[in-house]
């Protein structure tokens, strides 16, 4: 296998593999939008004005026929009103700034005063529990949908089931702002049946790979396809604040929903799911896969070897690593606008240009990570498994120094957007490291295997945005220094066990057999 080049004539970038990678990219770019956009819609969709403790009713604000409308306001306290807010003098009274709503207001008394407020967006009274279980409850439908999308997938059609998934996703995106006239439930709800999808179609597209992916191109082409689970926050957090602040938020849901279903229909029509079958690729191109994986073992079902699977310490140890990967990745992707909220007091647009900083660079070294493994590896440069143990190492070492340097050493706004770049986008390493050494010790057994480093990965995702929730909303102190603290410790246990136990070749539980399965 390490022998192997590539046919001299055979296109790479302009080729139908490269063009199956963009497609899933651009797939992925959509389903992390749809997870992510909530994150930020959140600033606009809470109601800031209430006082904290008041019941989770929700607040209704017509989109368009409420503007410059007179109401009184009677607060708990004055001062509870400029804790809440930061007024500005101008000619007509003085103004304060809620995302997604203009306030102005005159005194009428100590306790009393005239607001004329104009809004595009309905506005809810969530408390900081509810928002952080809505931001979490999507990881429980990806949770539940792993393992048995990751057994399907060598089963069942690939095409339908990344398609029809990316569809019915798209669908229950295009749902939430409906659902949450209804109150939070229905969009928790919502949120879960979509995670459900989402779930079946991050799985099923990485078997794809098992048919496409010559052996000495698969870290680049998976990282390439992948690399739209960290392009996808970028592009939601970029262009969300300003959807907010002109449209309202729930066009941000239907926006991102309809793209979803268009590209659905773009996924039927352009992919195929072995090289064989494509009527546009080259024969070059088709020779050069099929004769790459001649030696490669059928993915195609048989029975798993469950008990010699959970006793390979070489598995659990990515399944660990997964975890903390996801943990940090979750809390990084959900949190950081409210983190940059916190710090510096801006206005939605503001911080959605500040947030989408972390994971354009992310995005960028994920293809970097992909495109360097392989050359390493094309070139006789390391061997396998110390590849793998030299991006886990990065992808997880380099994360926990910059959260601590963003912590302790970042007094200044450009101290600490650097430092929260470099620890959102050095995780990204991990592309050639944890996140494909699967593929190594059991790659007839992927799809499944998968499935399952996936859940151990997403319970990180899900107790990290959970665990974020609560300890932002009980601690007034210091939480996101308790918050950050976790993430490096996850980080760096996880680290260690890896650099012992893992490994990159083949299993014996996962070689071929004699056996012949139907």
């Amino acid at each position: 296998m390490d022998n192997q080049v590539p046919p001299r004539k055979v296109p790479n970038f302009c080729s139908i593999r490269y063009g199956i990678a963009l497609l899933l990219l651009l797939c992925n770019v959509i389903i992390m939008s749809q997870r992510v956009c909530m994150s930020l819609t959140m600033i606009t969709m809470v109601n800031s004005t209430e006082p904290h403790g008041l019941s989770n009713t929700s607040t209704k604000e017509p989109q368009d026929n409420i503007k410059k409308k007179k109401k009184q306001v009677k607060l708990w306290s004055l001062e509870h009103f400029f804790d809440t807010f930061t007024p500005t003098p101008t000619p007509h009274g003085t103004c304060c700034y809620n995302p997604g709503q203009l306030i102005f207001f005159k005194y009428e008394s100590q306790k009393r005063i005239s607001v004329c407020c104009s809004t595009k967006n309905p506005v809810y009274n969530w408390s900081t529990e509810i928002q952080g279980i809505m931001l979490s409850s999507i990881f429980y439908g990806i949770l539940i949908s792993q393992i048995p999308a990751g057994y399907l997938s060598g089963i069942y059609s690939l095409k339908k089931m990344v398609g029809s998934a990316l569809f019915l996703s798209s669908l229950f995106t295009l749902l939430i702002p409906l659902a949450a006239e209804f109150g939070e439930a229905l969009v928790i709800i919502c949120r879960v049946i979509q995670g459900l999808f989402q779930g079946i179609a991050l799985t099923t597209q990485q078997v794809v790979w098992i048919k496409w992916a010559p052996p000495l191109e698969q870290v680049r082409l998976t990282s390439l396809s992948l690399s739209g689970l960290l392009l996808g926050p970028c592009v939601v957090l970029l262009i969300t604040g300003f959807i907010c602040d002109s449209l309202g938020w729930p066009m941000v849901f239907y926006i991102f929903g309809a793209c979803g279903c268009a590209l659905s229909l773009l996924w039927f029509i352009l992919f195929y799911e072995d090289p064989k079958d494509h009527p546009c690729i080259s024969k070059s191109e088709k020779e050069y896969i099929t004769s790459a994986l001649a030696q490669q073992v059928s993915s195609s079902a048989s029975s798993l070897p469950i008990k010699a699977m959970l006793k390979s310490p070489p598995l659990w140890v990515i399944s660990l690593c997964n975890f903390a990967f996801f943990w940090a990745n979750s809390f990084l992707s959900l949190y950081t606008p409210m983190f940059i909220n916190s710090k510096f007091h801006i206005n939605v647009k503001e911080n959605g240009l500040l947030s989408s900083l972390p994971h354009l660079f992310a995005w960028i070294f994920a293809i970097l990570a992909g495109h360097m493994s392989d050359v390493f590896l094309s070139r006789n440069i390391l061997s396998l498994l110390t590849i793998r143990k030299l991006f886990t190492l990065l992808g997880l070492l380099l994360p926990a120094l910059f959260s601590l340097c963003l912590l302790f050493l970042s007094s200044s706004f450009h101290g600490t957007m650097i430092f929260l770049i470099l620890a959102n986008a050095t995780g990204s390493f991990c592309m050639g490291g944890i996140l494909i050494n699967v593929l190594d010790i059991a790659p007839r057994y992927y799809g499944f295997l998968k499935g399952f480093t996936n859940v151990i990965g997403l319970t990180g995702g899900l107790v990290a945005s959970t665990v974020t929730g609560v300890i932002l909303s009980q601690d007034q102190g210091s939480p996101w220094l308790k918050i950050f603290f976790m993430m490096v410790a996850n980080n760096v246990i996880s680290l260690i066990f890896y650099l012992i136990f893992a490994k990159a070749e083949i299993q014996d539980w996962a070689k071929e057999t004699q056996n012949t399965y139907l």
